[in-house]
């Protein structure tokens, strides 16, 4: 009997990139862009001159592959604090059995609407996976939810699992969901509202086929996940990760035996102090601005939320521990999105967010600064994988850049789209973003580098600037969701211990489909009158 193959993990996987990646240094020649800084409503940008490429002498990597490493950490020091931070703020959420008594809650009062016949015909789970889904899809559309994904994993996997699904619908329902809104890409300011800057357009113009979009990518990868996850359900072990998932199936059946704790002193005292925190927030801002795409208006947002969390505390510390807890968490979630969306934050103050909802989650159980510390500890510790993985990731961007090859690579692609007619070149520009994900993840660096590059060759062949930034956009977001120079993906997946061979097998297919759905909603824009095109 021949031996079973066996699948490398997936650090071993990402090592083997980053020697190939060496390896074209040695056959790519060295070559760059002149750049520029331009002022966008995004803020300053770095964009590539056009026609400004030479090549340079070429930097064969050798060596290097093995300080990779420990570069790609230096380059994504963000990301991986941000994890380590997460996995110890949530250890200590897991220590209080919160969020498990939260999701089992949550599933029996859903199971209860059984009683009526069209939720019943539907199916509880399908409308809950369907609305959380297109709840992240507007995130991403509208603010380029992303890194955040990571932060939600840690609820809905267990959510998933719970619902009787697996890991893999549980990363969908958030990471999936937000990935199909960022393609979709209503009114990001991030990527859009840059790449139409520099294209000349009106800001957020074409909305109305760009929401078309929006609809069609949601309706088709929700559909794909709901298929998947009616399979699992009826066969768990048809899964793709079933043995994986045997960690959460275990944390799973020890929460079924978990009670609710009477509130201590510890608790009251935690309540009182976040009250206190979030009132004199609610003085010192008043009004608060919620941004959406180009529309900003002011609300009473921080006002609002002390008034809430004055009744939802005081009755939640009065149920249970558990039950103040999860009031704490789910407020966070609240903070995170006026945070986003009002006050612009990133991955610092996401971080601070997280950070202090640990420290009042520890105070709240009655545990002293060296237990909370401990628990931090263990948790870090517990995702450290994910923070590894992370930067070993960033090594491939690493090798790319230290050997000179990106702008020869740009360069090259930009030269081949040139010459072809209309649908031909709006395909390529497709084709040519969604391959670049696989070396720039980041949506904006995308947008300031290679939309001057794409602009002069829509020029050439009398391609409507707004079907080239459609383009852009469309092939922005799907091939992120697979691609193992991602940090946030590959952040996600170590959270929620999917190997990265395992989910490549099961989202290629979904990846491949909307991929093709995202080049046929490219056709009208060349073929057909619509307006902002």
């Amino acid at each position: 009997m021949a031996p079973k193959l066996k699948i490398p993990h997936t650090y071993v996987i990402i090592f083997s990139i980053i020697v190939l990646a060496s390896v074209f240094t040695w056959f790519v020649p060295g070559g760059s862009f002149e750049r520029e800084v331009i002022q966008t409503t995004s803020g300053k940008s770095e964009v590539i001159k056009a026609n400004s490429f030479h090549y340079l002498e070429s930097t064969p990597q050798t060596w290097q592959v093995f300080s990779a490493f420990y570069k790609g950490f230096v380059r994504s020091p963000k990301i991986i604090v941000f994890i380590l931070i997460l996995g110890g703020a949530f250890w200590l959420l897991n220590e209080s059995k919160a969020i498990d008594m939260g999701v089992y809650a949550f599933l029996r009062k859903s199971n209860s609407l059984n009683k009526f016949r069209l939720i019943r015909y539907l199916g509880v789970n399908n409308i809950i996976i369907s609305i959380v889904m297109l709840i992240f899809s507007f995130f991403g559309a509208i603010f380029g939810m992303s890194e955040e994904t990571i932060a939600f994993v840690i609820i809905f996997v267990p959510m998933a699992i719970s619902m009787g699904y697996d890991s893999i619908v549980g990363v969908s329902m958030c990471f999936v969901g937000a990935g199909m809104g960022f393609a979709g890409c209503l009114m990001n300011p991030f990527t859009l509202g840059i790449a139409q800057e520099i294209a000349g357009l009106q800001l957020f113009s074409g909305l109305g086929y760009r929401f078309i979009i929006w609809m069609a990518i949601n309706a088709v990868g929700i559909s794909y996940v709901l298929w998947y996850a009616r399979r699992v359900k009826k066969n768990p072990t048809k899964s793709v990760v079933y043995n994986d998932d045997a960690y959460w199936r275990e944390h799973q059946s020890k929460a079924d035996m978990q009670v609710s704790e009477k509130s201590a002193v510890s608790t009251w005292v935690a309540y009182f102090g976040v009250l206190a925190a979030i009132t004199v927030s609610a003085f010192i801002w008043p009004q608060n601005p919620v941004k959406l795409g180009a529309t900003a208006f002011m609300i009473p947002a921080l006002p609002v939320m002390a008034a809430l969390f004055a009744v939802t505390g005081f009755i939640a510390v009065r149920k249970s521990i558990q039950a103040f807890v999860l009031d704490i968490l789910i407020f966070t979630i609240l903070f995170l999105v006026i945070g986003v969306t009002g006050f612009e934050w990133g991955l610092l103050e996401l971080a601070a967010l997280f950070f202090a909802m640990a420290l009042i989650a520890g105070i709240s159980m009655g545990k002293d600064a060296n237990e909370i510390t401990k628990s931090f500890i263990t948790g870090a510790r517990d995702i450290m994988g994910a923070a590894l993985v992370v930067g070993l990731a960033g090594g491939i961007i690493v090798i790319l850049e230290d050997g000179k090859i990106i702008d020869t690579i740009l360069y090259s692609i930009s030269r081949s789209i040139e010459g072809t007619g209309k649908i031909t070149t709006l395909s390529l520009m497709y084709l040519f973003q969604s391959g670049l994900n696989m070396i720039i993840t980041s949506g904006t660096a995308k947008a300031a580098l290679i939309m001057p590059i794409l602009r002069d060759i829509s020029d050439m062949v009398d391609l409507s600037k707004q079907a080239t930034v459609t383009a852009f956009h469309i092939g922005d977001g799907f091939t992120n969701m697979i691609t193992p120079t991602s940090g946030v993906l590959i952040g996600v997946l170590e959270v929620a211990r999917i190997p990265f061979n395992k989910w490549f097998s099961w989202a290629w297919k979904l990846i491949f489909i909307l991929v093709i759905l995202g080049w046929i909603m490219l056709l009208p824009t060349v073929l057909m009158p619509l307006t902002g095109f």
